[in-house]
């Protein structure tokens, strides 16, 4: 019994019966309630939340059964947002169970409204308590959930909010770790390339809803014929609103439709003369304003930048307003020194800056979907973006269990996802999954293993799900080298990683490239598909050099680009090429990654340019 291993498994076991009955009785977090960012205006109230909250490891999982909940002692300070194990000296690996708490004043004059609490990003599984009363659970990092809290809270007075947080690697899970048999020996167990960084990492906010009446809900979808913009608006409703006025901004004119409610929904279309299309050389917003009604008296108000564009695909291109578009730029992380993946506003701004000064036009959120900010920006810069779930390092071996419980968080994580960035112009294509695995890979042009039938029905699933609830956007599935060409083949657009003259040919450059023009020759001639190079890229410590171009060199970083965009520009089908990656990234520990880092990068971590970079601002404001 001194085994603290076997101590934790038998307290897991005492606890998980109890954490099951709790289950039942919590709130259940609906992907509808993220849809429309918090804000403040006549009708709503806003506070953010960041700042040092308490923090304490709970390595025995035994807080719940103590009713840490109704408060922490012996805690230590730490940032919110921010990833715990960038802040502490002790707890890099740790992904074990923590706790949370902070107070915080709710004003008496919010006692009239619907108070709620937004959480941005909780890495992984979230409880969260107000004033000891369970709200609710929340599975999945990367994307936001909220709770309306009003029958918890004291109006006027200072109240605790506590938050019980744990990353552990699951094969579960998604993304995966702890994989029996898996591709990666590496430790922390995870099953993917980059650090599994934990906790609160993005900000937290509490906001009021007008009780009588409020905005639900806003979807905007845009179109044009000749100069004329066409923006069709759904709105949705609670409360005694029966109608309501839509004024959009921006324009030489002013304009202003009134609606009235059906089932608690309306539908406006808004005929603009004269639209002035966002697009990546002129990325302008008009402001549209939804204000509800009842009778004359407002009662709530919601205001949103629309971007009027329009999203397709043909044989060779994808188009931007009918015209093709080449995507330039980069597979990214939110990763930076101290902050971990917690963000940070002045990282978001640095990298646009960098993303114009080298010449890209639009990245991947590679892995996960990034803090909002970064959207928001990328509608004001005209910045491209493939929108990624966190579903990558996926396996269909196993645990049919797993399998099913994989492939419903990957479902919520495409709900999510969906409701919380379907408004924004910059959003162009949804990635349902990164470099799925087969059972065994090969690394060849042949591919892996036979293709299992039901990975198949899974893909099929994801793609009709996402466009079943948009089908304004592209759609794609980033696939590995050696990996199935069924499953890259069901999406819009063809997005491969490849990395011949790295992993494979070793050292040599232009045999690298010869296989990445014979197989892209290959996957058109199946396909008839534009093809996107989403990832290429190669491990260069900032500093070394060679007078001739040899691996890990500054010099074999610049020489393995220039060979796979020259590839690139001799194919009218290739619509865009990726590098991989923006900046150097920390990983796990493993024999493969130097100091626990990934240097892809043709920045490093703290933003400081390689010779790459150097040479892509040449060659890609060139061709601008």
């Amino acid at each position: 019994m001194n085994d603290q291993s076997t101590l934790r498994k038998m307290r897991k076991l005492i606890l998980l019966p109890f954490l099951l009955f709790s289950c039942l009785l919590m709130s259940q977090v609906h992907p509808q309630d993220i849809a429309l960012f918090p804000q403040s205006n006549p009708f709503r109230n806003l506070s953010d939340l960041s700042g040092i909250w308490n923090f304490k490891k709970d390595p025995e999982n035994i807080g719940v059964n103590n009713k840490w909940f109704e408060g922490l002692h012996q805690t230590r300070p730490i940032a919110v947002p921010g990833s715990w194990n960038e802040q502490f000296t002790d707890s890099r690996d740790y992904l074990e169970v923590v706790w949370y708490e902070t107070k915080t004043f709710v004003p008496a004059d919010w006692s009239t409204e619907e108070v709620w609490i937004r959480f941005g990003s909780v890495n992984y599984h979230a409880t969260v308590w107000v004033n000891g009363e369970r709200l609710g659970i929340h599975e999945g990092g990367h994307l936001p959930f909220a709770f309306e809290i009003s029958k918890v809270i004291q109006p006027g007075n200072h109240n605790s909010i506590v938050v019980r947080v744990e990353n552990e690697l699951k094969p579960s899970r998604v993304p995966t770790g702890n994989v029996p048999n898996g591709f990666f020996t590496n430790y922390p167990k995870s099953n993917f390339d980059f650090f599994p960084y934990a906790g609160i990492n993005r900000k937290v906010w509490l906001y009021t809803l007008p009780k009588k009446g409020k905005i639900n809900d806003i979807t905007v979808k845009t179109d044009f014929e000749n100069t004329t913009g066409k923006i069709a608006i759904a709105i949705e409703k609670t409360g005694k609103a029966n109608s309501g006025e839509i004024t959009l901004l921006g324009g030489p004119k002013t304009i202003t439709k009134s609606f009235t409610f059906s089932g608690g929904k309306a539908m406006v279309e808004i005929e603009v003369p004269e639209v002035n299309l966002w697009s990546l050389k002129n990325p302008f917003l008009y402001d549209l304003r939804v204000v509800l009604k009842d009778g004359r008296h407002p009662l709530d108000r919601y205001e949103l930048p629309v971007g009027v564009r329009t999203v397709s695909v043909n044989e060779k291109s994808i188009l931007l307003n009918g015209e093709p578009v080449f995507l330039k730029g980069f597979g990214k992380h939110e990763d930076f020194p101290i902050f971990g993946r917690g963000v940070a506003n002045p990282v978001i701004v640095k990298d646009y800056a960098l993303l114009k000064w080298i010449g890209a036009n639009s990245y991947r959120t590679s892995h996960y979907p990034y803090d909002e900010e970064y959207y928001r920006m990328a509608d004001r810069e005209g910045i491209l973006i493939i929108d990624e779930i966190p579903a990558v390092g996926l396996f269909f071996h196993g645990d049919k269990n797993d399998l099913a419980e994989r492939q419903r968080m990957c479902k919520q994580y495409l709900e999510e996802l969906y409701y919380r960035d379907k408004n924004h112009p910059s959003v162009i294509m949804w990635c349902v999954a990164n470099e799925p695995f087969s059972e065994k890979m090969n690394f060849s042009l042949e591919g892996g293993e036979p293709t299992d039938p039901n990975s198949i029905v899974a893909f099929q699933e994801l793609f009709d799900l996402i466009k079943s609830l948009d089908d304004t956007r592209l759609t794609t599935l980033v696939g590995v080298m050696g990996g199935p060409l069924e499953w890259i083949g069901m999406a819009d657009v063809v997005c491969i990683n490849r990395y011949w003259g790295w992993y494979a040919q070793s050292g040599e450059i232009a045999k690298g490239a010869a296989v990445l023009n014979q197989e892209i020759e290959g996957l058109y001639a199946a396909f008839k598909k534009p093809i996107i190079v989403s990832e290429f890229g190669v491990d260069t410590y900032s500093g070394m050099h060679a007078e001739q171009a040899e691996m890990f060199t500054e010099e074999y970083q610049k020489e393995f680009i220039k060979a796979y965009l020259d590839v690139a520009d001799s194919k009218d089908f290739v619509t865009g090429m990726h590098i991989w990656a923006f900046a150097d990234f920390k990983t796990t520990q493993g024999i493969i990654r130097f100091g626990g880092m990934n240097y892809k990068g043709v920045f490093t971590r703290d933003r400081k340019p390689k010779m790459a970079a150097h040479y892509l601002r040449e060659r890609w404001n060139e061709k601008e």
